[in-house]
C-alpha cells in the first residue's frame, strides 16, 4: 500500500512537472537581461510598428527608446510625465501626461496634441494606461496618486475611473465608475474584450466591450490586482507588481517571472520578432526572451 501510494504521488508530480514545462512561455535557456538601472522609475513601455521599445521615466520627465538594434537613446524630454504609453495605427504615440492629467498623441517628430484636458471643466485625476481600440477610440484608466510635482493635494473628480475617447476625439465618456483604483489597462486584437486591473482592490476584471464603446458584462479574471498589464498571441495576460504573473485565458496562473527590483511596474513584447518581452522595473528596465508572440492590434 505504501510503496503504491508513493508511485501514485510520484506520476503526480512527474505530471505535474510535465504539464508546466508544456505550458511555459519563456524560451528555453532564456534569462532575463538588465538593459539598464540607470533611471529613477520606469513605466509605459510602448512597441511601434518595427518593434522599438518606448518607455517612460516619469520622475526624470522623459521619454526613452530601446531599438530592435539594442541601442538605448533618450526620445523626449519634457513629456508631460508621461506614464502609459501606446501607439495609434497612425504611428503616433499616445501617452498618458500625468503633469497636468491629460491625455496626448506625440508624432515621431515629438509634435504633441493634447487630445484630453479634463472631464465635463474639471480636472483628471492622473491618466495612468491607455489602449486604442480598433476603431480609433481610447480606453484610459484615471486613478490618484498624489505627485510631488503637482500643486494640488486632492481630487477635482472623486471617483477614479475608466474612460473612452471617442474615434472622433470629442467625446469622452465614462465607460467604468464602480472601481477602487483602475490601473493596467488592454483589450484583446477582436476587440471584444478589455481587461482592467483595480490595483486598489487587487482584482483584474475584463468587460465586453460593445459596439457603441461601453463596457458590459464585468467578469472577475482574478484575485490580483496589476499595475500594468498585456497579452501574448494565446490570450495569456501578464500582471506585474511583485515580478510579472502570467495567466491564462481562464484566469489559471501558469507563470511567474521573479524580477530583481522591489516592483515591477509594466510589461509589453516588442523586438523584430515581437518575441522579445520588455519589462521595466523600478529604476531598471529588462528583456526576456519569450516561446510566444505579443499580440498585435
Amino acid at each position: 500500500m505504501i510503496r503504491s501510494t508513493l508511485y501514485t504521488i510520484v506520476l503526480v508530480l512527474i505530471s505535474s512537472f510535465s504539464l508546466h514545462a508544456q505550458r511555459s512561455v519563456i524560451a528555453d535557456g532564456a534569462e532575463l537581461t538588465l538593459i539598464s538601472d540607470q533611471f529613477s522609475f520606469t513605466e509605459g513601455p510602448a512597441a511601434d510598428s518595427k518593434g522599438n521599445i518606448y518607455f517612460t521615466d516619469q520622475p526624470n520627465n522623459d521619454i526613452w527608446i530601446y531599438t530592435t538594434e539594442g541601442e538605448l537613446n533618450l526620445f523626449m524630454d519634457e513629456s508631460g510625465r508621461a506614464n502609459g504609453l501606446y501607439f495609434d495605427d497612425n504611428g503616433n504615440l499616445l501617452a498618458c501626461a500625468d503633469e497636468k492629467s491629460e491625455l496626448w498623441s506625440i508624432t515621431p517628430y515629438m509634435e504633441v496634441e493634447v487630445l484630453v484636458d479634463g472631464y465635463n471643466g474639471k480636472r483628471l485625476n492622473g491618466p495612468n494606461d491607455l489602449w486604442p481600440d480598433l476603431k480609433g477610440g481610447i480606453y484610459f484608466t484615471d486613478p490618484y496618486y498624489q505627485r510631488d510635482y503637482w500643486e494640488r493635494t486632492e481630487k477635482d473628480i472623486e471617483e477614479e475611473r475608466v474612460y473612452y475617447l471617442t474615434p472622433d476625439r470629442k467625446n469622452l465618456v465614462i465607460v467604468a465608475d464602480d472601481l477602487v483604483q483602475p490601473n493596467g489597462i488592454i483589450g484583446t486584437p477582436d476587440g471584444k474584450t478589455l481587461y482592467v486591473a483595480d490595483i486598489g482592490d487587487g482584482k483584474t476584471y475584463s468587460y465586453s466591450i460593445n459596439e457603441d464603446g461601453s463596457l458590459s458584462n464585468k467578469t472577475l479574471f482574478t484575485e490580483m490586482g496589476s499595475d500594468g498589464v498585456t497579452l501574448d498571441e494565446q490570450e495569456n495576460l501578464y500582471l506585474t507588481g511583485k515580478g510579472v504573473f502570467v495567466f491564462n485565458k481562464n484566469g489559471e496562473q501558469i507563470e511567474h517571472i521573479p524580477v530583481p527590483q522591489n516592483w515591477t511596474a509594466n510589461v509589453t513584447f516588442g523586438g523584430e520578432d515581437n518575441q522579445t518581452l520588455f519589462i521595466t522595473a523600478s529604476t531598471a528596465v529588462y528583456t526576456l526572451k519569450m516561446k510566444v508572440k505579443g499580440i498585435k492590434k
